[in-house]
């Protein structure tokens, strides 16, 4: 204000209202795994966060699926078959990469951060994921929108490899307390009580023995598998098979199509070739229609991330993630009855996998929507922990701006306003539980109620909220009983 020498009419202007609470993003996975390229801009993208909001976006910087355009004379990781027609990926080869990323957005997805750790060729390996000394967690760590973490090529590693990938992201997302991670369970297309590939217990089992016990809150885990749609007719083709399974294609579609077979050295031919066997050759039908099966099996992490996303911006990230229908799915690999549930979502030591079921006349539902710290109070159900983490982040970005203000009554109020008018709209949303504002939150900060005159002298604003965060009614209980016949 100017100082009053001249004498005339001076304005000042006094803020009325406290600063505002700006609710945080909720709907920001970050998915991490090997792409076709990696560039922007002429920039390079490997190990770098690049936030897209479309599939198209995706494409332009990190090109198509695996199987898109012919490989190279070299490339070692087409799909192999035997005799049998049993469907296999050379090890360590298997790029669900892009696949997830569709599924994602099949799904309701929205903005998300991708990390290209590699291209197709690689080897698919735990240092590959997370970098040297989990680097690229450690990059994570500089972003501060993504909320959700997904590695759908875990699924691609051994059972170690799958394990150590996947505590490391639980105890990434425990140290950022501001994200969490969303985990499939390694082989679950398997049934629950066939053992796993380098394992002696079922899937359900050996995820979680080898899940270990810190930072279940920050996790949530879903069972089976399942069938998807995500890879279409008009995807398929001779271009997707290694020069071993077109032999076996050869032998199964007869002498009378040796010719077809004669030049596949482009993808023109290839998909020449594939129209010519598909209009003629039954078994080169049955054939395609086996391998379109066994490439659209897909773990549900991705689509999961989808699912959160949708609910999140169609209704709240207080809602459950629940009874919710899944798109772009066939079946789940493993038909799980009620019984075979309960086994999943409540465990001995807490450790619960929420289940993917088909319903008639619903379709096919997400039928869970615990952490796998499934017997803590506080923290049993994934909504509670993400909604408390929106309004943790949310509350800490606004309480910024008063750093380094007085510690005094005035600072004090114009903070516990700032608060209660987020948490007051937040109830109002449904957010927090209470048929009264009263009984939905308090906020409490001052000399005598939450700091000492010591805490004052040592620079400390102390300030407690308590919040009633609207839980699911997981269990719906309907009692009927008969009364007397009263006319």
């Amino acid at each position: 204000m100017a100082e009053m020498k001249t004498p005339g009419v001076y304005i000042k202007e006094k803020n009325a209202f406290p600063n505002s609470v700006v609710e945080v993003a909720t709907a920001v996975p970050v998915f991490i795994g090997y792409t076709e390229k990696a560039s922007y801009g002429g920039n390079d993208l490997t190990n770098k966060p690049f936030r897209i909001s479309s599939l198209k976006e995706y494409h332009d910087c990190f090109g198509e699926g695996p199987f898109t355009n012919l490989p190279e004379e070299g490339k070692d990781y087409l799909l192999n078959v035997d005799e049998n027609l049993n469907f296999s990926f050379p090890e360590k080869k298997h790029y669900r990469f892009h696949h997830a990323v569709r599924f994602f957005y099949q799904n309701g997805g929205g903005p998300c951060f991708i990390v290209s750790v590699g291209k197709y060729g690689d080897e698919i390996s735990k240092e590959g994921l997370l970098g040297a000394d989990n680097a690229v967690l450690e990059v994570l760590e500089k972003e501060q929108e993504p909320t959700m973490i997904v590695v759908p090529e875990a699924m691609s590693l051994d059972l170690a490899g799958s394990k150590d990938v996947q505590t490391a992201c639980l105890a990434h997302c425990g140290k950022m307390a501001s994200r969490v991670a969303i985990l499939d369970v390694f082989e679950g297309f398997k049934g629950l009580k066939d053992n796993v590939e380098g394992g002696d217990k079922p899937p359900v089992e050996t995820f979680r023995e080898g899940i270990g016990t810190e930072f279940l809150m920050y996790g949530a885990a879903y069972y089976p598998w399942l069938d998807t749609s995500v890879i279409q007719d008009s995807e398929m083709g001779l271009h997707l098979f290694s020069a071993d399974a077109v032999n076996v294609v050869k032998e199964k579609a007869g002498e009378d199509f040796a010719d077809v077979f004669a030049d596949l050295s482009t993808r023109d031919n290839c998909d020449a070739a594939h129209k010519i066997l598909m209009a003629q050759s039954v078994e080169y039908k049955q054939f395609v229609a086996k391998a379109k099966e066994f490439l659209n099996i897909a773990s549900p992490a991705a689509a999961m991330a989808g699912v959160y996303s949708m609910v999140d911006n169609t209704r709240g990230v207080w809602k459950a993630p629940a009874n919710v229908s899944l798109n772009g799915v066939i079946a789940p690999s493993v038909n799980i009855s009620d019984e075979e549930q309960q086994s999943l979502n409540v465990d001995l030591n807490g450790k619960s996998i929420n289940a993917i079921r088909p319903f008639v006349g619903q379709g096919i539902l997400v039928w869970g929507a615990r952490t796998l710290d499934g017997n803590s109070g506080d923290w049993r159900y994934i909504n509670v922990r993400r909604t408390v983490i929106m309004l943790e982040q949310s509350i800490k970005a606004a309480a910024k701006a008063m750093v380094f203000e007085p510690n005094v009554s005035s600072t004090w109020v114009t903070v516990q306003s700032m608060i209660e008018n987020f948490l007051y709209q937040q109830w109002k949303n449904g957010a927090l539980a209470g048929t009264a504002p009263a009984d939905a939150y308090s906020v409490s900060v001052g000399l005598g109620s939450t700091m000492t005159g010591e805490d004052i002298l040592n620079g400390i604003m102390r300030i407690t909220v308590l919040i009633a965060v609207s839980r699911p009614a997981e269990f719906i209980e309907i009692t009927f009983q008969q009364q007397m016949q009263k006319s």
